[in-house]
Parts: C-alpha cells; structure tokens; sequence
C-alpha cells in the first residue's frame, strides 16, 4: 500500500494575506494555490522548472488593474509576478517563484474585426489559429507564423516577438502591432499606439507614469542613435525586447510598442492588442526538395531564397526520420519518396505564393527550372504539393518538429537551449559547421532544421540532465555558441525569446545595456514584473543560466528505471501540443472542455512526474507496490482502505490532485497517437489508479463497469427488467445513486439467436484447420466486442451480411472479455488475466491463417495496445480489411444516388490508426462514392466516460462542441456514419438520432456478385 504523500509546501509570499486582498479588492477572476496548480505551471518548454506561489486567472482588464493596485500597497511591494501566455516558452520566460498571471483561460474574446481597415481588436488570451479561423472568412489572416500557431496566445506572440516561417516575407509579431492596451504596476491603463510629433508632445507633458515613460524612451532613442545603429544587428530576427532601433517607425511616428513587444512581461501586463491584417494568399504551393546531405541543402537554400520564394524550411535527417513515426507521415509520405541507394539526409520546402492559378504555375516553373539545371541541380529530387489539404499537412510535420525531437528512447533527449541563433543568411552554412563541429567535439546528438531564408535553425543537443556531466554542458555550449553567434555577426535569441538567457544582454547591448535598465526602471522601478529576465531597474542581477532549478533535479531522485516504466509521463518536454484549442481535434477533449491546463496531458505528465518524486522520496518503487497489490487478497485490506478514506489526515495527500486530474481524462488516448513525445496518460494513468485504490476506497460505479463484459451475458437473460430500471425516472434516480448514467437500453434482437438462425458458426482453432485451404482463404472471423454484440448487434449482422454478399464465410468469435474497461479503471491485475486468456484464443485463430475482423475501434485498437506483449494475433479494422477486398466489392446501381456519405471516425481510430479514414475513403471510392471525413473532435462519450454521472456535463460539453453542429447541419440527403459504439450512443442519448456504422451502409448499397456461388450470398432477413 502506497503511503500519504505530503505535496511541497509553496514558498511563502513576503507578506502573507496577497489573495485574500485581491478578492477584497473586486478581482473577479480565479485564484489557484494548490499543489496541482503550482506543480503544472512551474514547467513550460524549457529545462527549468520553478514553483509559483500561485496563479491568477483575470476576467478583464479591470482585474489587472485590481492585481496593480494591490501590488502597489506597503505591504505586497516585494511580491512579484510574471504574465504567463501558452505557456510554450523554451527559456523559462514566464517561469516564477511569484505569482503567474495567465489570460489565456478567460480573456481570449475577439472584440472586433474591422475587415475594411483590416485590423482585429482582441483579448490577450485569444488563440493565434484561433483568431486567423475568424478571420478567414473576410479572406484576412494574422501573418506572423509560428509552429505552436494552435495553442500560442496573442498575449505570448507579443510578449516574445514571436515569428517563424515565413519572416523574410510577413516579419515578426511586433511588425503586426498596431496599438497595445497595457496595465502599468501602478496601475495605469493605457493604450500604447504610434504618436506623430504634436502627440507625443502632448503625453510627454503628463507628470504621470505614462508621460516618464515616454520621455525616457525618447531621450535615450535621440541621445543614443549612434550607438543604436551600430549595436542592433541587420537583421530579419534582430534582438527583440527594448527594441530601441525601431522606436522611430519608417514614417517618424514615435511608437513605444517597439520596446513592449519581445519585453516578456517585464515592463508591463498586456490586456489587448489591435494587429495589422493581411489578405491570405489565393493561391501557394510547396516544392519539397531532397538532399542527400544536410550541409548542401543548407547551400542550396541560399539559391532558392535568390529565386525569391515566400520562404524556405530546412529539416535535417534525424528530424525527417521521428516524422516518418509520427501521425502526420501518412498523409504526406507520398512527397518525400525514398530514393533507391541514397539516403536523405536533409530537405528543403520552398514555399511559393501567386495571385491566380496562372501566376502560380508560372512560378513554380521559374523555380523547378532553375533547380533542374546546371550548377543549381544539386538535389536528389524533389515533389510539388498544390493541394492546400496538402500543403497544410507538410507544415503541420514542419510544426511539429519542435516536439518529434523529443519522441527518442532513452534519457537523453534533444533539450531547448541554444535552439533559435540568428545570422545573417549569408554566413549561415559557415556557421553551422562551425556549430556541428562544436556540438561532434562534445560528444553530443543533435537534430537540426529552420527558417534558413532569415538565417535561423533550430538545434537541439540532446542531454541527460540528470548527469552532471551533462548539466555542465549547459554552460559549456552556450558560452561557446554566444561566441559563435558573435563571430558570424548574428544573435543567440532570435525568435523564442531571452528568459533565463538574460545573463548574456550586456555582452549583447555592451554600452547600451545601462539604457535598458534605465527603460526598466521606468516601467517598473521596483523590479516586481518577471524580474531577472532583459534588464534591471538597477544592481539587481539577471537570471543565469545555471541559477535556475532544472528539471533533471527532479527526474534525479526518480532515476531513470522509473521513469521509463510510466508511459513518457516523465519525459513531457511542455511544447504544449495538447492545448491545441480547435474542438475538431482530438487532443485533448478534457482541457477543451473544460480549458484548466492540469486536465491535459502535459498538466497529467505533471503530476504523475511530481507524484513518483514523491514515491522515489520515501522509497517507494511503485512497480513492486503494484506487484504486492495484485499478489494480495482485495477484502483483505478494505477496512484499512476505509479507514483511510475518512482519516482527516488524508485530506492533503498529493494522490487526491492527482486522482482529481486523472478523473477527467476520456481514455481516448488521442494523446498516445497525437502527442510529439507519445506521452500516454491512458496508460499511466491506469498504473496510478491500480495504486490509488490500493490505498483508498473505490467508488461503486468502478466495479460495475468493470464487470460489464462478464455480467452483460446475465444482464441481457433480465432484459426486460434492466431496461426498466435504465428506462424509467426512478431506476435512473437509481442508477446515478451508484454513479451512473445515460445507460442504453438492450435491444430485443439478439445475435446469438441470430447467428445461430442464420448458420453462423463459432469460430475455433478446430473448425477453421478442418476447412479446405481455399475456404479458409474465403473465412473472415469476427469479434464482436462485448459492446457491439449485446447493445448493437445489427452493426454484426451487416458485417456478416456483407462479408456471404462479397462471398466469404463469416465466423463470429466466440464470447470473450477484451479487458479494456478493466484496463481504463486501473484493475490492471485482473486486466492482465483476462487479457492472456482472450489472447490465447486469438492467437490459436490467427495461427490458421484466417482474417480477424473487430467492429468497435477503440475495443479493436486495444489489442494492439493494450494487449501488447501479451498478445500477437492480428486483429483488424473493418476498413483494413474491407481494403484487402475491393476486388470484391460492386456497387448496386443508384444505390447511393443523390446521397451525400460523410464519416464521422472514432477519436481512437483517427489519432492511434492515422490511415484508418482514408481507408474508408480508399473503400467508398472503390464503390464511385466521395467520402467526406466530418471534422470533429470527441463525442464526450469516449466508452465509459460519458456514462458515469460526474463526468456527464463534460461530456454533454464536448459533444457541443463539434458533434451537434455537424448533426445540426446535416440535411435530408446526408448520411452520417459513426465507427465508435460510443459515439453512436451519445448522438442516440442527446438527439435521439441512430447513425448507422459504416458496414452497415456498405452491406446496403454492395450488390451481390454474380461470380460468387448462391451459397455465399445467403443474407439476414430484414
């Protein structure tokens, strides 16, 4: 039995009593302190990982303005705070012992769009795709391009200068700024927009903070130019934050935004921006170039920038190798082909964008013949994608290059440090020789790729810092690579920021770092906003480096064995992918639903990774702890267990926040197929609840929904008493009492009695070895889930009406627990028995050489995931092996007439089976229909989840989200298919619509095949 595990205590605030004043003082937002909260937000993308004392969620600019006026009294002014955004940050930007102040949680509002100035009014917290969504319909976009594009907030951009791909061309974030609404610590609020002379006179007469502010800036932009000129680098990325060279706009118009954007929360709290809009290009493609070493792609670059592409990405071979593993590959592989006897080794996509169709082709021209000749055709060869389906999906593998760099075994993995130098272009290739050369002498892998147009890439050695030796690399290499970014005549920060690697500003701004602080002081003379990071108002010290707690420290006391043994749980590297806001996308529903970042996956890995610090602190190995667990009597331990349930000392043990997070969590395991690093809370967190009710009581629901797929056979022989109970107001009072709901009734027809009418057989190792060699070759077996064969047995008559159409003989598995139930609600000893058992029969079919069919996805999926190492038959998709079988598919003529057919695939099947749709499609098509694939995200009912009463108004909340409107929109001709049991259910419980599974629309439109004898075609009767 695990122990009580006591959370760390926060460091204590300089004077207690801050949060009870801001209520006092009408902040209207919300306040977390807990041990949960503190925990999630003391990591982002970077190595450190520093506890806040707590964190401010504000409502509206007015709460900004109660957390400065609080801040100002006597007795808080030595409690600081650092404004937090997407928390991506790879440089502790927004990393504090303070007091973090997040806007993405509720000031995310787009206030207004004025399509004919172009410009858009918005939140601080509002989502960069989240705003170019509504934008897209006035045909404008928000430019400045980033790979956490769907989870970075306006506020964050703004706060790091951010930029990406496409810079040469659209510049930074803070070329896009065209007025900022900002709250000062004193609690002035003010909008900051470009001033002409009689303006600015005007504000710098004010004897206020605001009109300092303004002449200080001045004077040290006019008294100073000579040395700005010559400090501030040529460059697209020159150094953001304080950014004095461009105080003065090409028009003369003084603009103070110059020095906000890229100031990282140290001068002031941003509450909304008003950005500049751009048209979206009508027409783009992409030419994917392949080399076959990375250094001549790095040359070749120079001379498609010269072509004048819009812009030019560079990805080397160990980036382009985690993609090919990664859930975007399927959709794009086709564009980047092997290449018979040469490897390769780097690529480069060069974006092109036209006005029309015409000017595309014409340019595109321009650039393939220039790569195809002479001394320019230095490539392997190279593909064009035209298709914007397409084109999206090569930059979502650019995107997530970030992350993929994380999806390594083992502990030493690629780390954010010195990831984002910038030189001119000119002297990039030189410089990357020098920095391979560099990274080889130190012994150290590394992956590289970038926007080699503007002259930045990304690198990342890859460290275990949980070695000593390896933590002092740290310093090592980034003392070397400023040096080197010096002597190319580049930059170390140029696109993510400076945060922790503040130390080095004063070797960067030499003379002018003294104007810095003098900027700081101004905006905040008591060094309380993100304190360390740029400047000083005056002695105080910058951040180091090495200063900072790293993660390493924490992952030292888990030790290595541990970490492995818990799912990527502690090997999270924060990129945040999982905050992805699009409700189309599956990952991650919980935090969709309910957008508190302790309910996503990187908020789960958290805590999982601070709950096993805690274990490894008192000895505990949780593997033996669980091993004793499944080894033990369970009545044996349940009045200890009571007891600890209503012990009050209990009342603070961590496991309850980590429970509390787990709690929420579908099981979808969208996070196991989407997630960069894989990280796979279904799976740990299965390991966390087998030893949380090891310890505590479980609640009644868990055991009934453990047991389903062993009592339905009971339940189904009652039918007409269960639907009693499910069907009327009392036994539903009833059921939710036990903590369930929504259950569905058990239809009259049952496929047992059916499949035995209509000569179905069992299927045993037996019977199928006695069949001829070519009938076994026309068997199809399949297994019916628990689920499917009880509650929507029709789903396994149209598969075996289908597969006697088609001409093969269906065999139904026989009854037996997939275990997936157990698994989800962590009876992992008991999923473990159940598992071997169902495995061996599997196993003993698959060996005859037959084709095992599921119906359900996510209960298919479990034998490739759940089951691994247990299990090694093959059991497949229907569409894996519908595709096996065209040839025999034919379409009954104007069956699907005036029809329109659209999909709506199973979370599971979509993000653990990439090519699952596009089978569907390959299917579909095979029969002359265009399958459309809905786009939505999770139903909410995600198995059992939807079912237990506390989970109800999350899943009823997800289900609106992207299910209702595509239900809602759907006309007379539409026929929408669900592939999920589940799924079916929630439309069936909340529309009351029945949305057939795709087999059966199949099994109606397929015309029986003359070829095939009568005797296989033999169909259930309507």
């Amino acid at each position: 039995m695990i122990p009580r595990l006591q959370p760390k205590a926060p460091i204590p605030l300089p004077a207690p009593g801050f949060f009870q004043r801001l209520v006092e003082a009408g902040f209207d937002g919300d306040i977390e302190t807990g041990a949960a909260s503190r925990t999630v937000f003391s990591t982002d993308n970077s190595i450190y990982q520093v506890e806040p004392t707590g964190i401010l969620f504000p409502r509206a600019v007015e709460d900004l303005q109660v957390v400065a006026a609080a801040l100002s009294e006597p007795a808080f002014r030595e409690i600081s705070i650092a404004p937090r955004g997407g928390g991506t940050g790879t440089n502790g930007q927004s990393l504090t012992s303070g007091v973090v102040v997040d806007c993405s949680r509720h000031m995310k509002s787009i206030l207004d769009i004025d399509p004919v100035r172009r410009i858009a009014r918005v939140q601080a917290g509002v989502v960069k795709d989240e705003l170019n969504r509504a934008l897209k319909p006035y045909g404008l976009f928000f430019a400045p391009e980033l790979s956490t594009s769907n989870r970075a907030t306006i506020g964050g951009m703004i706060s790091t200068d951010a930029c990406g791909q496409g810079s040469c061309l659209y510049g930074k974030t803070s070329n896009h700024v065209l007025g900022l609404r900002v709250v000062l610590m004193d609690g002035s609020d003010f909008w900051s927009r470009p001033l002409e002379a009689g303006a600015l006179a005007e504000i710098t007469a004010r004897t206020d903070r605001v009109g300092e502010i303004h002449r200080r800036v001045e004077r040290i932009a006019l008294e100073k130019r000579e040395q700005i000129a010559e400090i501030f680098p040529k460059l697209n990325r020159y150094m953001t934050g304080y950014d004095l060279a461009h105080i003065r706009r090409d028009d003369g118009r003084f603009d103070l935004n110059a020095v906000l954007c890229g100031s990282e929360g140290t001068l002031a709290m941003i509450a909304e921006a008003e950005l500049n809009l751009l048209p979206i290009p009508a027409h783009a493609a992409l030419i994917n170039i392949r080399y076959g070493d990375f250094n001549t792609a790095l040359e070749d670059a120079r001379n498609l920038v010269a072509l004048k592409v819009a812009s030019v990405e560079t990805v080397d071979e160990k980036v382009l190798g985690l993609a090919k593993g990664d859930i975007v590959w399927t959709g794009i592989a086709r564009f980047f082909p092997d290449d018979p006897g040469n490897a390769t080794n780097g690529i480069n996509i060069a974006e092109v964008l036209a006005d029309d169709e015409d000017e595309l082709e014409r340019r595109l021209a321009e650039v393939t013949a220039a790569l195809d000749t002479g001394a320019n055709a230095r490539h392997a060869g190279y593909t064009i994608a035209r298709d914007h389906a397409d084109v999206e999906a090569i930059w979502s593998m650019r995107k997530r290059a970030v992350g993929l760099l994380g999806n390594v075994e083992g502990p030493v993995r690629p780390v954010a440090f010195v990831e984002d130098t910038a030189v001119p272009p000119e002297n990039l290739a030189a410089y990357i020789r020098e920095f391979r050369l560099l990274l080889d002498g130190a012994g150290l892998s590394y992956g590289m790729f970038g926007h080699v147009d503007a002259g930045v890439l990304h690198v990342r050695p890859a460290l275990d810092l949980t070695r000593d030796d390896h933590v002092r690399l740290v310093r090592e290499v980034s003392d070397a690579v400023v040096a080197l970014t010096r002597k190319y005549g580049g930059v170390l920060w140029g696109e993510h920021g400076k945060g922790v690697r503040s130390e080095y500003v004063p070797e960067f701004f030499g003379d002018l770092y003294p104007s810095l602080q003098e900027i700081k002081r101004a905006f905040d003379p008591e060094n309380r906003l993100n304190p360390g990071k740029i400047a000083t108002p005056s002695a105080e010290v910058l951040t180091k480096i090495d200063d900072l707690p790293l993660r390493g420290d924490i992952d030292r006391i888990i030790g290595n064995e541990i970490r492995s043994a818990f799912d990527n749980a502690a090997y999270c590297n924060g990129n945040g992918a999982c905050f992805d806001f699009d409700e189309t996308s599956p990952m991650c529903p919980s935090y969709k639903a309910t957008r508190d970042r302790r309910f996503s996956p990187k908020g789960r890995a958290a805590l999982m990774r601070e709950w096993l610090r805690l274990l490894a602190e008192k000895d505990i190995d949780p593997r033996q702890e669980a091993m004793r667990l499944r080894r033990s009597i369970p009545f044996a331990s349940l009045a200890r267990r009571a007891f600890n349930s209503l012990n009050p000392a209990n009342r603070d043990d961590f496991s309850h926040e980590v429970r509390a997070a787990m709690d929420t969590c579908l099981a979808c395991k969208a996070c196991a197929g989407q997630c960069p690093v894989k990280v796979s809370v279904p799976a740990f967190r299965s390991k966390f609840l087998e030893l949380y009710y090891g310890r505590y009581l479980r609640p009644l629901k868990d055991p009934l929904v453990a047991a389903i797929e062993t009592t339905l056979p009971l339940v189904r022989r009652i039918r007409p008493a269960y639907n009693l109970v499910v069907g009327t107001r009392a036994g539903r009072t009833m059921m939710r009492v036990a903590g369930l709901t929504s259950l569905p009734r058990l239809p009259h027809i049952s496929l047992a009695k059916e499949a035995a009418r209509l000569d179905v057989p069992l299927a045993t190792a037996q019977t199928i070895e006695a069949l001829p060699p070519q009938e076994r070759q026309r068997s199809v077996v399949f297994v019916a889930d628990a689920f499917t064969a009880y509650f929507d047995p029709d789903v396994a008559l149209a598969a075996i009406g289908l597969a006697r159409k088609i001409g093969l003989t269906p065999f139904l598995a026989a009854s037996h627990t997939n275990g997936k139930a157990l698994h989800v609600h962590g009876y992992l000893g008991r999923f473990e028995a159940a598992a071997k058992r169902t495995a061996r029969y599997l196993e003993r079919l698959d060996e005859t050489g037959v084709a095992l069919v599921g119906l359900d996805p996510s209960m298919t999926l479990a034998f490739r995931s759940e089951y691994k190492g247990i299990s090694k038959a093959n059991v497949l998709l229907p569409q894996e092996w519908l595709t096996a079988n065209l040839d025999r598919l034919t379409v009954s003529a104007s069956a699907a007439e005036g029809k329109s057919f659209r999909l709506m695939a199973h979370c599971t099947e979509r993000t653990n089976a990439p090519a699952s749709v596009a089978q569907w499609r390959k299917v579909f098509e095979s029969l002359g229909i265009d399958l459309q694939a809905a786009q939505t995200g999770c139903c909410g009912m995600a198995g059992t989840f939807g079912h237990e009463a506390r989970n109800r108004p999350i899943a009823e909340r997800l289900y609106a989200l992207s299910w209702k409107p595509e239900l809602d929109a759907a006309g007379d001709a539409d026929i929408l298919m669900a592939t999920g049991y589940s799924c079916r259910s929630q439309v069936k419980e909340i529309d009351g619509k029945l949305l057939p599974h795709p087999l059966q629309v199949i099994a109606r439109i397929v015309s029986e095949n003359p070829a095939i004898p009568r005797s296989h075609t033999a169909l259930p009767p309507n």
